[in-house]
C-alpha cells in the first residue's frame, strides 16, 4: 500500500527530518504568522493532521488552542511526545481522524496531503469536513503548480496542485473558501495555503 511506503520512508528518516525541519526557527516567518493569526479565532478542539515533528502543534498549543497532533509515522509521534511533553500526540491517519462527527473547531493540514495520490485527496478532505463543526475552519498548506503533477520529493513522491483545483475539491467536500495565500520563495517550490470554512 502507498500509505505503508510513505510511513516507512518517513520513519526511516524521521530523525534527520526533525533535525532539519522540526523547529519553528527553520520555518518561514510568513508561515508562522499565518498559522498564529488563524489560531486566534479557534474556539475549540483542534487536530494538527499529519503533524510530523510536532512543532506546529506546539505553536498552536502555545496560543491556547486545545490541539492534538496526529501522524501515521510512529517515530514522529514518539519524538514529538518526548520533545513537547505537555502537548498530546497519537498515531492516526488522515483518512480516519480520531474525532466524532462535527466535534472539531479546526484542522491544520500543513503539507500533510502532499504525498496523497490525487484521486484519494477528495476522501481526505471529506474526512476533515466530517470532523469539523459548521463554521469551523481548515488551514491547508501544499505545493502549488500549474497542473496536478507528481515530482521527486526528498522523502517520497509528492504532488503539485493548482489553487483553483484545490478550491474546487474543498467546495465539493463541504467548505467555503475564506482566503488564499501563495508565495514563491527563491530556491523553493511554490507554496499555497488556503483557509476554508465548514459549510452549515
Amino acid at each position: 500500500m502507498l500509505t505503508d511506503s510513505v510511513r516507512r520512508a518517513y520513519g526511516e528518516r524521521a530523525g534527520e527530518y526533525t533535525e532539519a525541519l522540526g523547529t519553528l526557527t527553520a520555518m518561514p516567518p510568513e508561515d508562522q504568522k499565518l498559522i498564529s493569526v488563524w489560531a486566534r479565532d479557534i474556539g475549540g478542539p483542534t487536530i494538527d493532521a499529519g503533524c510530523g515533528p510536532g512543532h506546529w502543534t506546539k505553536l498552536l498549543h502555545d496560543h491556547g488552542v486545545a490541539v492534538e497532533g496526529i501522524d501515521m509515522v510512529n517515530e514522529f509521534i514518539d519524538s514529538a511526545s518526548a520533545r513537547f511533553p505537555k502537548v498530546p500526540f497519537r498515531v492516526a491517519t488522515l483518512e480516519a481522524l480520531p474525532a466524532d462527527d462535527g466535534t472539531l473547531a479546526a484542522v491544520l493540514s500543513w503539507y500533510s496531503i502532499i504525498h496523497t495520490p490525487p484521486h484519494d485527496v477528495p476522501a481526505v478532505l471529506s474526512e476533515f469536513a466530517r470532523c469539523i463543526r459548521p463554521d469551523g475552519t481548515l488551514l491547508l498548506g501544499f505545493f502549488e503548480g500549474e497542473q496536478i503533477e507528481a515530482f521527486d520529493h526528498a522523502i517520497v513522491t509528492a504532488y503539485y496542485w493548482p489553487v483553483w483545483v484545490m478550491h474546487d475539491e474543498l467546495a465539493a467536500a463541504g467548505f467555503d473558501i475564506v482566503e488564499t495565500h501563495t508565495r514563491a520563495d527563491p530556491g523553493q517550490r511554490p507554496h499555497a495555503a488556503i483557509i476554508a470554512r465548514r459549510r452549515n
